[in-house]
């Protein structure tokens, strides 16, 4: 079991930036290794959407097309911390959002349904 708690949402102004962090706060049953995680959204209304994902070295990353150049993932393995640094924040990015963690051995995924574990979510609202 893996437990995780977003912090940094708020609200800003179109075009505005907000960096959200990700603790890993704790785990049991598997070391802490291979993990890849993830960033979803979840608007109202709407299904919870992928917005990026990292590989456990964090070499390899991934984003939705929606956020591509404007969003960065990256992770601390020794800190057990994942961020997402938005930057030129549009409104339609207005959601909750969540990190998430997959253990299963393999490439990354961009479904929600491949990751096991999530944190309680953290509101980000741009204003137009």
């Amino acid at each position: 079991q893996v437990q995780l708690a977003e912090s940094g949402g708020g609200l800003v102004q179109a075009g505005g930036s907000l960096s959200l962090s990700c603790q890993i706060r704790s785990v049991s049953g598997r070391p802490f290794s291979g993990y890849k995680m993830g960033w979803f959204r979840q608007a109202p209304g709407n299904e919870r959407d992928f917005v990026a994902a990292i590989s456990w070295s964090g070499g390899s990353t991934y984003y939705a097309d929606s956020v591509k150049g404007r969003f960065t993932i990256s992770k601390d393995n020794a800190e057990k911390m994942l961020y997402l640094q938005m930057t030129r924040l549009k409104p339609e990015d207005t959601a909750v959002y969540y990190c998430a963690v997959d253990r299963s051995l393999g490439v990354v995924e961009f479904g929600p349904g491949a990751y096991d574990s999530w944190g309680q979510g953290t509101q980000v609202t741009v204003s137009s």
